[in-house]
């Protein structure tokens, strides 16, 4: 096991009625700013309960946040929040609204030009507003970590960045809030969450076997829970196993003391950026393909992930390895989550744009061993196909 340094500040308020938790952690004076997405909020009775619990404390609302939340309109929030002298976030929705949020909080106190808090990473950012949520889709993990990804629409660029500053103070997971998501989007976010885990597990080994444990009774969970949550949305124990799980998989738990791979995020968030798949669907189509595209330097972790995760122990090593691969591409397909770019209408044409944005972001030397090239990057694409 590598070495590290572990430590994680929220809140977790979990379970039904846990939103009413907001009044003993958003102080009473403080004018909160309630950020949400397409106002599926107003409709399942959530923005409801916000509001009873945000009773007698100042709140404003700022709607119609994106899926892959745009930087044009998120600017917008940080001018209302000057306006309005706003001194702290509510985000109310999923990964979306929160990463957004998190931009919003740190650009409202940011000096100068707030494109650069995302030019730099984070690495500028030393203040933000603080940050509350309630989540409503488990995928991203967004609620319990310091990590956003951010959309420029304009010049098409998805791009990511990390600072402690914005790490939500704490985190409200209703399970029941899940219930009425359409079931594409519980589909994408347990793709979400399965390839959160496994970007942080079929790397290499490094005898880190409380990590690896944790890290397989999550992909278990997601196996046997997904299928469940799509054919019956309102059972609360699938939900709140569902839910508890995605969190867990991005809070850096099982990122401790072992390497990351994250090739499939980095290649992914560029198709998302230039032709508008889902982020769920894009890691469901380039994770099988950089997994068959490296099967030999990953075969030590395929063939433990084939034999604790998919009970695969007969045959030779190479069959394993496969039938891993491509029972891994069948599960993201039972969620409802297409796994060939030709799925959602793309082709070749596609793999020279998405390679050329990755140079420009200097996202090259991809993988656990930084050695994926722009090169490989096309390979893995065609595969993909």
């Amino acid at each position: 096991m590598d070495n590290f340094s572990y430590k994680n500040t929220t809140q977790i308020h979990f379970g039904k009625g846990q939103i009413s938790k907001l009044k003993d952690e958003i102080p009473a004076d403080a004018r909160v700013l309630i950020t949400y997405g397409g106002g599926s909020i107003k409709k399942n009775g959530v923005f409801e309960q916000v509001q009873a619990a945000l009773a007698g404390i100042a709140h404003f609302e700022f709607g119609g946040i994106e899926p892959n939340p745009h930087y044009e309109t998120l600017i917008k929030a940080v001018d209302l929040i000057k306006q309005e002298k706003i001194n702290y976030i509510l985000a109310v929705g999923g990964g979306s609204v929160i990463d957004g949020s998190k931009f919003i909080a740190a650009a409202a106190l940011y000096p100068s030009d707030p494109w650069e808090i995302i030019q730099t990473y984070g690495a500028k950012v030393t203040s933000a507003l603080p940050l509350g949520c309630v989540l409503t889709l488990a995928a991203t993990g967004s609620e319990m970590n310091k990590g956003a990804v951010i959309t420029k629409a304009e010049t098409k660029d998805k791009l990511f960045f990390f600072s402690d500053h914005v790490q939500p103070r704490f985190s409200i997971l209703d399970p029941e809030t899940t219930y009425s998501l359409p079931a594409k989007q519980t589909g994408n976010g347990v793709v979400d969450s399965f390839v959160h885990v496994v970007e942080q597990y079929v790397t290499y080994p490094v005898n880190a076997k409380v990590q690896d444990r944790f890290a397989e009774g999550l992909l278990l969970n997601l196996l046997e829970d997904g299928p469940k949550a799509l054919e019956n949305p309102t059972d609360y124990d699938v939900r709140a196993n569902l839910m508890w799980t995605a969190t867990l998989a991005l809070n850096g738990l099982i990122a401790t003391g072992v390497p990351a791979d994250w090739a499939t995020h980095m290649i992914g968030q560029e198709i998302t950026g230039l032709y508008g798949l889902d982020h769920g669907q894009t890691l469901a189509v380039v994770q099988p393909a950089v997994w068959l595209y490296k099967k030999e330097q990953k075969k030590a972790k395929l063939l433990q992930y084939a034999e604790r995760v998919w009970g695969l122990r007969e045959g030779d090593e190479d069959s394993r390895v496969m039938a891993a691969i491509e029972n891994t591409r069948q599960f993201f397909e039972t969620m409802g989550i297409p796994t060939r770019l030709s799925a959602y209408g793309l082709d070749a044409s596609i793999i020279d744009p998405v390679v050329a944005k990755l140079e420009e972001h200097g996202h090259v030397n991809l993988g656990e061993h930084g050695d994926i090239t722009a090169a490989d990057v096309k390979e893995i694409l065609k595969l993909a196909l």
